[in-house]
């Protein structure tokens, strides 16, 4: 009996020996040996991050306003509203990109509260091309025979968000939602071309062909527009943790396009 009592107590001394000798901010996850600890989150923190995803573009009016200026004051685009033609129409392209991340949590008990700057770099947006071929007899009494090609392309790498996040920190893990500001870079080409020919129907019936067409480029064009997502915080140790996330950014500009991204990263507290 004493030997069994010795050893319990021996048991209860050491367990309380290990128990002292945890650093008072090492995150433990909940149900372990100090549950309830809350891992310390407030502070400075940093990191770098991979991920990848789809760019969604819709191209549809990408052209429109470099053919109607094209067309001013003829009956191809009077009549025949040529630069409204749907020639071009919605892209889907995956892309991927690296990158980093900085910002600042406040913590009130499980609550944290934070601001960061989140920047990618990589391969992200598409391109498109289309041609259109109809024909129409216009006010002058002319048949318009019209073939218009047009072709685009938004390219984008550089990208960020500037957001703030409110999370919930149980044990070790801290998901959180962010809103904010995206911005970013942009390569932004299109070109469109019209030709055809315009058949007189009135004597002495002749035939006239046309041909007009513009390219217009930008690069580095200043994007912006907003940014949503979820993810999640794991402390490992230390000031160490991981991060899975998903993105949204909507931009606004001369093609509508918003970006869905899914990275991992590494960062630290300081």
């Amino acid at each position: 009996m004493r030997r069994i009592v010795l050893a319990m107590m021996m048991a209860g001394a050491v367990q309380g020996a290990q128990a002292a000798d945890y650093p008072e901010d090492l995150p433990i996850l909940r149900g372990s040996v100090r549950d309830g600890v809350i891992p310390r989150w407030q502070g400075v923190y940093i990191g770098g991050q991979a991920g990848t995803g789809s760019s969604d573009m819709n191209f549809s009016n990408a052209t429109s306003a470099m053919v109607a200026s094209l067309l001013n004051g003829t009956t191809i685009e009077g009549d025949g509203h040529a630069s409204k033609w749907p020639v071009l129409g919605k892209v889907s392209q995956k892309g991927n990109g690296f990158g980093g991340f900085v910002g600042y949590n406040s913590q009130w008990d499980d609550v944290v509260l934070g601001i960061e700057a989140n920047y990618m770099h990589g391969s992200f947006g598409g391109n498109t091309s289309g041609t259109m071929s109809r024909f129409f007899t216009d006010s002058n009494n002319f048949t318009d025979y019209v073939d218009y090609t047009a072709a685009a392309q938004f390219k984008i790498t550089d990208m960020g968000s500037v957001r703030a996040r409110a999370g919930y920190a149980w044990g070790s893990f801290l998901p959180y939602v962010f809103g904010g500001v995206s911005l970013g870079q942009a390569n932004v080409m299109k070109s469109a071309t019209v030709s055809g020919t315009q058949v007189n129907n009135n004597p002495p019936n002749q035939t006239v062909p046309f041909s007009v067409s513009a390219t217009e480029s930008q690069n580095n064009r200043f994007i912006y527009g907003y940014a949503a997502g979820v993810g999640v915080d794991i402390m490992l140790v230390g000031g160490l943790f991981v991060r899975g996330e998903w993105e949204y950014l909507k931009f606004t500009g001369p093609i509508d396009t918003s970006i869905n991204t899914v990275r991992g990263g590494l960062g630290y507290r300081f």
